[in-house]
């Protein structure tokens, strides 16, 4: 990695960044040239210079993903019409690459996806947030691929999803799995689940559209009604905004109005994802 990024966010990034016109060949080429100007880095260079060369990762795929779903709020939005449009726009991705469209450094890859996938497990399980008699919320749950990582390490795992696309793919990824379910939901609150029902909330690369929307703090504050006593939050990236100052201060600050405890704040601790955890538990519990 350089500067602790792996080879496969970097070529994520690219195809999220760069013009169309480029071709992934000639990035490869680039990367292999920058090698005699940074030989502490040949080996992240050789290994991104490859993944750019590897014809199994579509480059066109990465980036025809990556714009589906804009990032950005349009003029006169109200936040059922970006909920809707964010929907659409998941649906559109994951028709393309189920993979790439809840984790683009995945490249489309379902290898890579299952063990960026298993190393964010793992961290759960050291955080104390797994075990087998727990009930846990995941709030974007996309494809399913934590139900699927999960379902023996929980007594029960609920997924919610806005977009229907994904939870088709999710329903049959997990078909069969008798504690694990999915529902589509508005994406504007999550009124429909009774108070302190469940032990932890996951929130993988979601909360990023819900600041988006304007219902962050919405769904902020119900997280913390839906959590048991020593109940954990598990917010993996807060948002978009580049700014990890800004998105602690939210977090510490709307913990705080939730009478909730920052465990984690910030942190960087995956090799295979560039996500930004943090994590945040109910009072009341041990």
């Amino acid at each position: 990695m350089a500067n602790g990024l792996s080879a496969e966010v970097a070529v994520a990034r690219l195809a999220l960044h760069l013009q169309p016109g480029v071709k992934p060949a000639e990035l490869a080429d680039i990367a292999l040239g920058m090698r005699s100007h940074a030989p502490r880095r040949r080996g992240w260079l050789d290994e991104v210079a490859m993944l750019l060369s590897r014809k199994e990762i579509s480059f066109d795929d990465l980036r025809t993903t990556a714009a589906s779903v804009r990032h950005d709020r349009l003029g006169g939005e109200t936040h059922e019409m970006i909920v809707s449009r964010l929907a659409s726009s998941f649906d559109q991705a994951a028709a393309i690459s189920p993979a790439a469209s809840v984790q683009l450094s995945s490249l489309g890859n379902e290898e890579k996806l299952s063990a960026a996938t298993a190393e964010i497990a793992s961290w759960l399980e050291q955080q104390g947030f797994l075990g087998r008699d727990k009930t846990i919320l995941d709030i974007g749950c996309g494809i399913g691929r934590f139900e699927s990582a999960l379902r023996q390490r929980v007594k029960r795992i609920v997924g919610i999803d806005i977009s229907s696309g994904m939870l088709d793919i999710a329903r049959q990824r997990c078909a069969g799995l008798g504690n694990v379910e999915f529902r589509q939901t508005s994406g504007l609150d999550l009124g429909e689940f009774v108070a302190g029902g469940f032990d932890g909330v996951l929130a993988v690369d979601c909360f990023p559209y819900l600041v988006l929307a304007g219902v962050a703090d919405r769904h902020f504050s119900e997280i913390a009604r839906l959590l048991r006593p020593g109940g954990l939050a598990a917010i993996l990236n807060y948002s978009y905004r580049m700014s990890p100052a800004v998105d602690s201060f939210d977090v510490r600050h709307l913990a705080h109005a939730c009478a909730m405890d920052v465990v984690v704040d910030g942190e960087l601790p995956f090799r295979r994802w560039d996500g930004t955890a943090f994590l945040v538990r109910r009072s009341g519990g041990t």
